[in-house]
């Protein structure tokens, strides 16, 4: 929609199915290879569920062009090394050999892997030659999904492992919530640095950017459990609602 690319059906199809393939993927690899045998009935429904959505990226990826194959391999790498344990273990600071456990990574692999498959892939997979406007919504889109992150993070200072190195872990739960906003202003203001300015969508940059605010500042350890994993995880939704409604 920004870049007023025609409605590409392959792009959206593959995003979807890679999606859903790829989070179950992570979510769920843990639980099964260790309990492969005695699977419970919601967990075996899950497997049955992701390896549809499997076969149909399959189909969808044959149909992306030439170009978006090599692109969406690197992306498809770093989902599978995020759970698989190929890695060497030198560079892991416990003995888990996964991207997911390397200090202080996760969060940067979540937002590279977004921003590459929703800013980029789209324009590449469609001929269209990367700007200066392009690169700037790279870099608000990763910094949004960075922010977005954050109360997930704090949320689980109870559970998470030390030497996961999060940023709330690093520097504090006050700290975190001002890199965010820090963060947040350089997303919105951005906005300016491109030649073409859609005042309907830098107004709702802007409603965006407030709301994820808000969420960032009320987050904390003990927070309600829809809190990020329905309402945070709803924004990019809201985001494209209000995006369908006025521009």
């Amino acid at each position: 929609m920004e870049f007023n690319i025609p409605y590409d059906e392959n792009v959206l199809y593959f995003v979807f199915f890679s999606t859903i393939t790829g989070y179950n993927f992570v979510k769920y690899f843990g639980l099964a290879k260790f309990h492969h045998r005695s699977l419970a009935g919601w967990l075996k429904a899950i497997q049955v569920f992701s390896l549809l959505c499997f076969l149909a990226l399959c189909y969808y990826v044959l149909k992306l062009e030439k170009q978006s194959l090599i692109y969406v391999s690197v992306f498809g790498a770093m989902t599978f090394l995020y759970a698989i344990p190929l890695i060497p273990k030198k560079i892991f600071l416990d003995n888990q050999q996964n991207l997911r456990s390397i200090s202080g990574l996760k969060i940067y692999i979540i937002a590279l892997v977004w921003t590459g498959v929703t800013v980029f892939l789209p324009l590449i997979n469609n001929g269209y030659s990367i700007s200066e406007d392009i690169i700037f919504t790279g870099i608000q889109r990763f910094l949004l999904v960075l922010v977005l992150m954050l109360p997930f993070e704090i949320r689980d200072l109870h559970y998470d492992s030390l030497k996961l190195a999060t940023i709330p872990q690093k520097i504090g739960v006050k700290q975190t919530k001002i890199v965010g906003v820090l963060l947040l202003f350089v997303f919105y203001f951005l906005n300016y640095f491109k030649d073409d300015i859609d005042t309907c969508r830098l107004m709702i940059n802007g409603v965006i950017t407030a709301i994820t605010l808000l969420f960032l500042v009320f987050a904390n350890k003990n927070q309600n459990e829809y809190y990020s994993s329905f309402w945070v995880e709803s924004i990019p939704i809201g985001w494209l609602v209000l995006l369908l409604l006025f521009c």
